[in-house]
């Protein structure tokens, strides 16, 4: 019989709460601990205070049966996890021969001179069970303590540094911990639509979730002009769970059909690049407003070279003209920002680049450059193939990040409408 496994992580150093650095670790943690059947219930991050690390740890090991730690194991002054822990723990620190020869091995191949801070990494908490890094000198270390209701705690400390984190979790954590605890198995199926808004997505398949079995939740991640469903199952059997995913699955297609571009770890410009594979068609890019991004997004696909051109970033209306052919009379009548406009972008760039499809965006981005008719916001984008050509037009905020990003996600899903058109 499985129980359910409860994990918090507790990412230690001021560099993370002063914004210095961006804390990938607990994203990539979460994401392999759900996959062995262990459960995230919190994550938070702590400076380097001895009196806070205490705090939350006090606070975590009576929410969760397994804690992780990373960061704070340097040579350091600043770095003080050790220390931290065997205050927690009420215990002295010992020096492990096995870790110095490790420290000590790093430090001769690489012909450095170890001082006594780097000989000190092999000093660990004396309750500590020590975790062999294989590439560096912060070793691991795994620690089993009585919650005090007849459960046990596992706390785990490991490097902050991230390759050295995944190497540990990867090949010594992971296996540990499926060792230790009887894991219930834990799935995730993501259904990726576009084109639809949370809200009406969520009012089209109400009947279908309030349906789902109890063990099967359902969950909404919108991002950009797109929403995740993700269905997350829970069981002792994974062909049984596998199938009842796919059940699930096909229940709500024929209520979303429209709007799914993919699923689980598709992306809208690998979707797209797939479709211009297998149409046998090539696609060059015409960017005003976007500044290259849209194109930054289809070469992020590798193999990106077979069916992608190139692109034609004009910014100006003098590029607009000398590049992609737009009539100066169109620009004088209409504007950048305009149907006419944008039509003749994705036109002209489809001629110069000699590909079989051509995407364009224009628009006011902001924050500045609004007037009344055309405020920020206002984003005309346009695909155009050897069939035909279609514009739209957007209106989005005041941001001007989100502004390219949502017309980036736009953009491509028109092209993709158009290739399934074809």
């Amino acid at each position: 019989m499985t129980n359910t496994i409860r994990a918090e992580v507790i990412t230690i150093g001021d560099e993370i709460l002063f914004g210095q650095i961006t804390d990938t670790n607990t994203q990539w943690i979460g994401t392999e601990l759900t996959n062995i059947g262990i459960r995230i219930t919190r994550k938070s991050s702590v400076g380097d205070q001895t009196d806070a690390i205490l705090q939350i740890l006090n606070e975590a090991h009576q929410r969760a049966e397994v804690i992780i730690i990373t960061g704070g194991l340097g040579p350091t002054k600043d770095d003080i996890t050790k220390k931290t822990l065997c205050t927690y723990f009420g215990v002295g620190m010992v020096r492990n021969e096995t870790a110095l020869a490790l420290v000590t091995g790093f430090f001769e191949k690489r012909g450095r001179e170890m001082t006594d801070l780097n000989r000190g990494q092999a000093d660990l908490p004396a309750n500590a069970q020590y975790i062999q890094n294989d590439w560096g000198t912060a070793p691991g270390m795994w620690f089993e303590h009585d919650r005090g209701d007849g459960r046990q705690c596992i706390y785990i400390s490991l490097p902050g540094v991230p390759f050295e984190m995944k190497h540990l979790m990867t090949n010594r954590i992971l296996p540990k911990l499926q060792n230790t605890f009887a894991l219930p198995i834990i799935r995730h199926k993501m259904i990726r639509t576009i084109g639809i808004g949370e809200s009406f997505l969520a009012e089209r398949i109400e009947a279908w979730e309030d349906a789902l079995p109890s063990h099967i939740k359902l969950a909404y991640l919108p991002h950009f002009g797109q929403v995740r469903l993700r269905l997350t199952a829970t069981g002792t059997d994974d062909a049984l769970i596998d199938r009842e995913l796919a059940e699930q699955t096909a229940l709500v297609m024929p209520l979303i059909q429209k709007h799914v571009f993919g699923f689980d770890n598709d992306e809208l410009e690998t979707v797209v690049g797939r479709l211009l594979t297998d149409k046998n068609m090539t696609l060059g890019i015409a960017e005003s407003c976007t500044g290259g991004y849209v194109s930054a997004q289809i070469t992020k696909v590798p193999g990106s070279s077979a069916y992608f051109q190139g692109s034609i970033v004009s910014y100006s209306n003098d590029v607009k003209v000398k590049q992609l052919g737009v009539s100066p009379e169109i620009l004088s009548q209409h504007g950048a920002v305009s149907e006419e406009t944008i039509r003749a972008m994705a036109e002209g760039v489809r001629h110069a680049m000699g590909t079989s499809a051509g995407i364009a965006t224009s628009g006011i981005a902001g924050p500045d450059g609004g007037t009344p008719d055309k405020p920020v916001g206002t984003v005309w984008i346009a695909c155009a193939t050897a069939n035909r050509t279609v514009t739209r037009l957007l209106t989005l905020g005041q941001y001007r990040d989100q502004n390219i990003q949502l017309t980036a996600t736009y953009v491509l899903n028109m092209l993709r409408e158009e290739i399934l058109n074809q």
